[in-house]
């Protein structure tokens, strides 16, 4: 089993940043990737970001490529959303998510049911 927390959410104006943590317990050794996602009230979840462990490739959603860096702290099981040029449509629940399956294309991340392991979530609100 593992287990997914996230941190680092807040308030910020148009433009700042802000950077997104989410730590993995439990059966780490089992993670294969992981990824974030956001949601607004009244709409699905999207896909942010996300990495596969093995060789730390990354996948990002059109709307934050450029501005948004999904990385990785091995010694701490954590990974990574530093969130750059922050825009109020960024405004969402994040969700941090990992997965024990190994997928050797990396757009699979990019869905939400690849993920079994979810966060609670953290707020990012930003004002314009």
């Amino acid at each position: 089993q593992v287990s997914v927390a996230e941190s680092g959410g807040g308030l910020v104006q148009a433009g700042g940043s802000l950077r997104l943590s989410c730590a993995a317990s439990g059966r780490t050794v089992t993670i294969d990737g992981m990824g974030w996602f956001r949601q607004v009230p009244g709409k699905e979840r999207e896909f942010v970001a996300a990495l596969r462990w093995k060789d730390s490739a990354t996948t990002y959603a059109e709307s934050v490529k450029e501005r948004f860096t999904i990385s990785r702290d091995t010694t701490k099981n954590t990974i990574i959303l530093q969130m750059e040029s922050l825009k109020p449509d960024d405004t969402a629940n994040y969700y941090c998510a990992a997965t024990s399956v190994y997928y050797p294309i990396i757009d699979y991340y990019r869905s939400s049911r690849t993920y079994r392991y979810w966060g609670q979530g953290t707020q990012v609100t930003v004002n314009s």
